[in-house]
């Protein structure tokens, strides 16, 4: 673009450090990662781009350059604004630590003045139905963690039973035992806080017979609380869910693993890692910036926590078959949308 035009070049060891590109618009920054980008792919790197406006020349000039490097296969694409092609993502379903669910979606509500009281009400109650639900067996996402929220109390009566079954078998005939006086002051207490009146029921055998487990506690110390005054104190947990689990996102960020007949990929950090993958992410911003942020914060935080076991574990991670370890080289374009903590 100079009359007087010279190569520029950066040593690769300087990227470990950070490259921070700051200018007004069209002055080239975007095509400036594209260049950067389209050298990683050549290089073989595993190539992870976060476009949070959506950049269709961007997306292009990838996926033609992953095809030309012959690693059209690797090639994954995530994007909000056209669902119904776009691979699906579950920004909670990964984790070291179970605690890292609770840390995911509690850490994009509000934390100034008086919001950090409630932001650590939400991450308890979060984490404690995080543990119930991967003790069950299952799998974290929005809308399982949604639906486990508003009906907190089938979540407790199913955990209830699967750890009683488990560790004390004849709970039900020491149950049925229980003085009238008791299943009275039962009732009254069901009526009282508005809970589910079998999961108040077992509740209160659990703590007549003095018996405890930790999951069981948390749930118990939920269920004490009255159901309207409990969720005054989660309630700013409810609208971050509804915006990440309204229409046609709900079925990309909570993917039904299940389902044999969608043919939508899923995938995860540490597979793309593991197998050296190209990952475009389009968070369609311009659209809806809420969405938009909340997905972006939740896929560096998920991203952070694999770092931390590759710090933890070492180069075994990502490792491609000739046993050389891979570079992951991420590019955040607009990278102001979606900087928070995580990063």
């Amino acid at each position: 673009v100079e009359l007087d035009e010279d190569e520029v070049v950066m040593d690769l060891g300087e990227r470990t450090g950070h490259t921070l590109v700051l200018g007004t618009t069209r002055v080239g920054k975007t095509r400036l990662a594209e260049v950067l980008i389209c050298q990683d792919i050549r290089r073989g790197d595993i190539v992870i781009v976060f476009d949070p406006k959506g950049d269709p020349e961007l997306l292009r000039r990838m996926y033609a350059e992953a095809k030309r490097a012959g690693r059209e296969k690797d090639f994954h694409f995530f994007h909000l604004g056209y669902p119904d092609i776009s691979a699906r993502y579950n920004p909670i379903g990964s984790f070291s630590r179970i605690t890292e669910v609770a840390t995911r979606i509690a850490g994009q509500l509000p934390s100034e003045g008086q919001s950090a009281a409630f932001r650590e009400f939400v991450w308890r109650f979060v984490n404690v139905m995080a543990r119930a639900m991967v003790a069950l067996g299952r799998k974290p996402d929005y809308q399982s963690i949604y639906e486990n929220a508003v009906h907190v109390d089938q979540l407790a009566k199913e955990y209830f039973i699967y750890w009683l079954d488990r560790d004390h078998p004849n709970w039900r005939t020491r149950m049925a035992a229980m003085d009238p006086e008791v299943d009275k002051d039962m009732r009254k207490q069901a009526q009282k806080t508005g809970r589910d009146l079998e999961a108040i029921a077992i509740l209160t055998f659990i703590r007549e017979a003095g018996l405890h487990d930790p999951i069981a506690d948390g749930l118990s110390s939920v269920l004490s609380n009255d159901r309207s005054y409990f969720e005054k104190l989660v309630s700013s947990l409810y609208p971050l869910l509804e915006k990440l689990t309204t229409g046609k996102t709900s079925a990309l960020l909570s993917p039904d693993y299940a389902n044999t007949h969608d043919p939508r990929p899923i995938f995860d950090w540490m597979s793309i890692i593991n197998k050296g993958g190209i990952v475009y992410v389009g968070l369609d911003s311009l659209s809806d910036y809420e969405v938009a942020g909340a997905v972006g914060n939740a896929m560096f935080a998920d991203m952070t926590s694999i770092a931390g076991q590759i710090y933890k574990f070492g180069q075994g991670y990502g490792q491609s078959a000739t046993g050389v370890a891979r570079k992951i080289c991420i590019h955040a374009d607009e990278f102001n949308e979606l900087i928070g903590d995580e990063f």
